[in-house]
């Protein structure tokens, strides 16, 4: 039987192994993403033969994402179909890459439909694009740093670090009083970010601060997802700082170290501003995400 149990800082090491054997460029496939939210998710973890078994939500509304690690998969799966079973939970099965999708369809039986999540897709970027916004599809992205370089003469990037992280902080808190985190989605993101801040390096991540006449404008933070691949988990600008979010963007992006051939910017959790923005920006790749349900009867 599973004992699932809330993600800890101490299940760094253990879960960070499953997720490197993995080798996906999915967003949750970082610690610091599942640590951050999983009380936003109501997150609970287990080890299972050399997977991490993570299942989102309580009682019979659980959830179960696709198994991280490797190993046998035909047992993982039946492990936490059986908790499932045991738990009175109508089995699904959400975070499952495009590539394991006939796997998954073979171990769960035609009695499943797998379906695409659109608003969970991440948007996969290559680090030249972001760092030089060359190109005629990105001209307008030049225009904001133009703009913003015009209007700002003293600025400046600092890398985050245990001396000018409560700056970071401050700003943030700022910015959420000024959007008024009142919506259920933005009280959960508020609880995922105090998460990051509190435990930023326990967590290893790496952020950036942008200030305009010394005083913090935007900020954004992440951590590695893979060899190659960097995952930009938070990023928070003030929008009367105009171009602020596109200098933070194209400035850590440069200051992150050149193995990072690949940007994760995350999915658009279905919002059309949000959407708009990131296809603006022209990514290279998404990763997509599938669910797996039951079929009615």
């Amino acid at each position: 039987m599973l004992s699932f149990k809330k993600v800890a800082l101490e299940d760094k090491d253990w879960v960070e192994k499953c997720m490197k054997a993995a080798g996906f460029r999915g967003s949750e496939f970082t610690f610091s993403n599942l640590f951050n939210w999983r009380d936003g998710y109501e997150l609970t973890i287990a080890g299972f033969e050399g997977f991490l078994l993570i299942k989102s939500g309580s009682g019979d509304n659980a959830s179960y994402m696709y198994p991280i690690g490797e190993g046998d998969m035909a047992a993982a799966v039946q492990a936490i179909r059986d908790d499932a079973a045991q738990n009175g939970i109508v089995f699904s099965m959400y975070g499952i890459p495009e590539e394991r999708i006939e796997e998954v369809q073979s171990l769960l039986g035609d009695e499943y439909d797998i379906e695409p999540v659109r608003d969970n897709f991440d948007y996969i970027y290559t680090r030249e694009s972001l760092a030089t916004l060359s190109g005629k599809k990105l001209h307008g992205k030049r225009n904001h740093i133009n703009k913003f370089l015009s209007l700002y003469p003293d600025w400046s990037v600092e890398a985050i670090n245990s001396d000018n992280i409560g700056e970071a902080w401050k700003m943030n808190l700022e910015w959420c009083s000024r959007q008024e985190c009142v919506s259920h989605s933005l009280k959960k993101e508020s609880c995922a970010v105090e998460n990051a801040f509190a435990n930023f390096f326990e967590l290893g991540l790496t952020g950036a601060m942008l200030k305009v006449n010394g005083n913090v404008v935007a900020y954004t933070m992440g951590n590695e997802v893979t060899d190659d691949t960097f995952v930009v988990h938070i990023e928070k600008a003030f929008t009367d700082t105009e171009g602020a979010y596109t200098m933070i963007n194209r400035e850590f992006v440069k200051m992150l170290p050149e193995k990072y051939l690949y940007i994760n910017r995350e999915d658009d959790v279905g919002d059309p501003g949000l959407r708009r923005a990131k296809e603006s920006y022209r990514p290279a790749m998404m990763y997509e995400r599938y669910n797996a349900v039951l079929k009615d009867e």
